[in-house]
């Protein structure tokens, strides 16, 4: 024995390589078939999947210029880096951008600005920027709410994010006077740091869950009584990644916190059916959103991605002839966000944000009821002139999902899907979530959130105005092809916004059913 070891001691170390390769190339020759490269080419075949692993990241750093990746790109990136970081997020020598490009977006200057008085709120605090409209205040709820930011976190489950995420999530928001938006994975601990919160179910009912499957009042009803940061409740019909799509949460990823919070058994599969069990038609909708506001007293709402327009009509028609409806409709667009799906889904099921929210818009325009609800875009709209035109089209508040994953350290490594985010962002493994520094990151997502209403509302003052809710289809122009070359978004879409009612900065301010910090101070 003591002979056999010194004769392997004696090897070099490069012959010990050589041995390695060569039972690689005996491997990849004899015993298996299934990669042809690496059969035909063996040993070196394999450099051709190594490389092909890592050709995101060698684009993303060394080939893609500034402005040509998706879904964000480098300059957009960079803007959220050094927006959360209170960072220089100036650009010099003018924009790269091609300003003639289809689809580039102006904002229209006012040829003097608004001028914020010194006694204005916004003298003080140049980050106050509430919604303009009261959640549940025309269908007279028990407990309105106006959100304390017309910027706030979109639904991300805690299961899909990591426990950290979500935490520095939470804190963020509630030092930003936002809200934040649970996700279908329901409630968790984590969602619980001082943020308000709107909580948000799909057809799994997770959270709200009968042992069978199906939706609970009574477990509803002592969710909202025991946390009262639970401002909201959001009803999903489907979201922008996978419109109309279920989903299977496997046995082996249901952990006991997971099934405690999700109110299921552990190691057993989850279903999530495509459709949901507690209403098949929109008047059944519409009785099971006025329940849940009757036995809640929260307002209500629903979030879809938008495609054919036939029973949006039909509960529009309701709407009009009982008085009755959601108190808020969030429009997901077809681009897709931090759910995973099929790329046949992503790619292609669903309308783009732009074409799907101007297409319901008019349906509830056309009936003039847009006044009693508070529309939210969830799109790809985390940048000041991507609002200002969102806002112009009928927006009164935004959802950002993946825009948040970058204030608290996402490098947009597209791999949420497979619990190996580096960031430790969109993972369960615990080494990964480790990396997060949750009072830094949660500090972080406020600087974003704040650095977000200070630009948008320069942007709004540059353009004449107090609030963005003032902002027209006129206001912002659209580049639209060759032979027409420039448009109004009006122009474009085949409507104007109804006027949003809006006195000053100072009545919201004042407001006694305003979210968030400005809310507590107020009442200091």
């Amino acid at each position: 024995m003591d002979q056999l070891i010194s004769i392997l001691q004696s090897i070099s170390w490069w012959v010990w390589i050589l041995i390695f390769l060569l039972i690689v190339a005996l491997r990849d020759i004899f015993f298996q078939r299934s990669h042809t490269i690496s059969h035909n080419f063996p040993v070196v075949g394999h450099l051709r999947y190594w490389l092909e692993s890592i050709g995101p990241e060698m684009r993303q750093y060394f080939v893609a210029n500034n402005r040509e990746e998706l879904p964000f790109n480098r300059i957009e990136r960079g803007w959220i880096y050094a927006s959360a970081k209170k960072e220089n997020n100036y650009e010099g020598f003018g924009t790269d951008r091609d300003i003639y490009a289809h689809q580039h977006i102006f904002v229209k200057n006012q040829m003097m600005a608004y001028k914020v008085p010194d006694t204005h709120i916004n003298a003080t605090d140049k980050t106050f920027l509430p919604c303009a409209k009261v959640m549940g205040a025309y269908n007279g709820r028990r407990k309105p709410f106006r959100p304390g930011s017309i910027i706030n976190v979109s639904a991300m489950s805690f299961g899909s994010l990591s426990a950290a995420a979500v935490e520095a999530m939470n804190k963020g928001v509630a030092k930003a006077g936002a809200y934040h938006n649970t996700g279908e994975g329901g409630l968790s601990n984590y969602h619980k740091q001082g943020g308000d919160v709107i909580f948000h179910f799909g057809t799994g009912y997770f959270g709200v869950r009968t042992p069978d499957g199906n939706f609970s009042m009574e477990k509803m009803k002592k969710l909202v009584d025991e946390n009262p940061t639970i401002k909201a409740i959001e009803i999903k019909l489907s979201q922008g990644a996978k419109p109309g799509k279920g989903g299977v949460l496997p046995g082996a990823k249901i952990t006991p916190e997971l099934a405690e919070i999700r109110g299921v058994e552990v190691g057993k599969d989850v279903i999530s059916p495509a459709t949901h069990k507690a209403f098949n038609t929109v008047p059944e909708l519409l009785e099971f959103i006025e329940s849940i506001a009757n036995e809640t007293g929260l307002p209500v709402g629903i979030k879809g991605a938008i495609g054919k327009l036939e029973q949006w009509e039909e509960l529009a028609d309701l709407m009009e002839k009982t008085g009755k409806g959601p108190d808020f409709i969030t429009v997901d667009g077809g681009e897709g966000g931090t759910g995973a799906a099929p790329p046949s889904f992503a790619d292609h099921v669903s309308l783009p944000w732009v074409y799907g929210f101007s297409s319901l818009y008019k349906v509830f325009l056309k009936r003039k009821l847009t006044e009693r609800i508070v529309f939210i875009g969830s799109g790809k709209l985390g940048f000041p002139a991507k609002a200002a035109m969102a806002f112009a089209m009928g927006v009164d508040c935004i959802n950002v999902a993946r825009e948040a994953m970058m204030s608290i350290g996402c490098i947009q490594a597209q791999v949420c899907h497979t619990n190996r985010c580096p960031a430790g962002v969109a993972t369960q493994n615990k080494w990964l979530q480790k990396g997060i520094d949750i009072p830094l990151k949660s500090d972080r997502l406020a600087q974003y959130f704040m650095t977000f209403r200070k630009e948008f509302l320069e942007i709004t003052h540059a353009s004449g105005y107090e609030h963005p809710c003032q902002y027209t289809m006129d206001d912002i122009q659209l580049n639209v092809d060759d032979d027409d070359l420039n448009r109004s978004l009006a122009s474009s879409y085949g409507y104007n916004k109804a006027k949003v009612p809006f006195e000053s900065m100072q009545n919201l301010y004042d407001c006694i059913h305003l979210g968030g910090k400005h809310c507590e101070n107020s009442k200091e």
